[in-house]
């Protein structure tokens, strides 16, 4: 998913502070959520009945509807994506909101108040947020105003100015005072400075880009097309490209997971009307390719449990009801299947 890089940079945090005891500081207890998976399920159209399910794989109890359960209200939203940063969890909802809460015990410290149209995902950088959102649809249901807002503090607040970037911006990451941002239909990275908020830069690339991630302390984006699939990584220092990489992939999708041994998991799909799905397995390190490492129908998310070594994946049943969550063994395996909510597409490793 979207946070995976962020992810890791936030587990490096939490066990620094979680020791910090070892320098005469007091150690901070685990919340209820700071372990085990978050399960995201989008919700559905009309409905705007996207909540978040916690799953603790040792003792195999599945919770369903924490938001609601912890905040004594829906969060009333189509979630898109979730964001784990600076000990803040941000839901990013594509119907207009960004909520905050507590990683530890899901309780909402704050919202980013209205003026958001299409939000994807979010980044912090100087102490302000920066949210992708595709902007308006127009009368062709072209995204033509696309923008990053930026929000002034950490806990949200008003949109403070929208920067004008290519069509439908996706990914985000922050590096310093640079955001990266991941502008699918136009085939473009653009860098943002976050002191000036304005673009300093433009990268071109391949396919369509939808995911940064980092592998062996490089930045990479993943992007795709109907044949194949491209990794690009970055010079972090200047800012321009480093490795290009071109795999024969097809009916890729924008879903990826990294696994054990710099493997990268990726849901292709055939699309309407057959939707015949897979998992194809590769590594950009030595191109290691297994096309069809699981094939179905619905599949609709990925994640990949680092300690465990297992796989989760999401199928959405065609929205017609609830949706199930999948874990495999990396033999390809089944270790459990379990209903979740509705639409489930994202999972975030605690």
């Amino acid at each position: 998913m979207k946070y995976l890089f962020k992810n890791q940079l936030w587990a490096l945090v939490l066990i620094a502070f979680l020791f910090s005891c070892e320098n005469g500081t007091e150690e901070r207890p685990l919340g209820k959520y700071d372990t085990g998976i978050l399960l995201m399920n989008e919700g559905t159209f009309g409905a705007n009945d996207g909540e978040v399910f916690h799953f603790d794989p040792s003792s195999g109890t599945l919770t369903p509807n924490i938001f609601e359960a912890e905040n004594n209200r829906p969060y009333a939203g189509l979630l898109e994506d979730m964001v784990l940063e600076e000990d803040r969890l941000y839901l990013v909802a594509n119907t207009g909101k960004v909520e905050i809460v507590n990683p530890g015990d899901f309780k909402s410290s704050g919202s980013v108040i209205g003026d958001l149209d299409q939000p994807r995902s979010l980044a912090t950088a100087r102490g302000k947020l920066f949210i992708s959102d595709y902007g308006p649809y127009d009368a062709s249901f072209n995204t033509p105003d696309s923008y990053v807002a930026v929000v002034s503090g950490l806990d949200g607040g008003p949109v403070k100015k929208k920067i004008e970037v290519s069509n439908k911006p996706e990914d985000l990451f922050a590096f310093g005072k640079y955001v990266f941002v991941a502008s699918s239909e136009e085939s473009k990275i653009e860098i943002i400075d976050a002191d000036t908020e304005t673009i300093t830069k433009t990268i071109e690339v391949s396919g369509t880009p939808v995911q940064f991630f980092e592998q062996r302390g490089d930045l990479w984006v993943y992007a795709y097309d109907a044949e194949n699939v491209y990794f690009q990584s970055f010079h972090l220092d200047n800012l321009t490209k480093k490795n290009f990489l071109q795999l024969d992939i097809a009916n890729a999708t924008s879903r990826i997971a990294l696994g054990e041994d710099d493997r990268i998991y990726i849901l292709t799909s055939t699309g309407w009307p057959d939707y015949k799905d897979g998992i194809a397995v590769t590594s950009i390190f030595d191109t290691t390719l297994i096309p069809s490492w699981k094939t179905g129908t619905g599949f609709y998310g990925i994640g990949y449990d680092q300690d465990r070594e297992e796989i989760y994946v999401a199928n959405s049943k065609g929205f017609q009801g609830n949706g199930e969550m999948t874990i495999y063994s990396k033999d390809g395996s089944v270790v459990k299947t379990m209903e979740v909510g509705r639409g489930p597409s994202g999972i975030l490793v605690r």
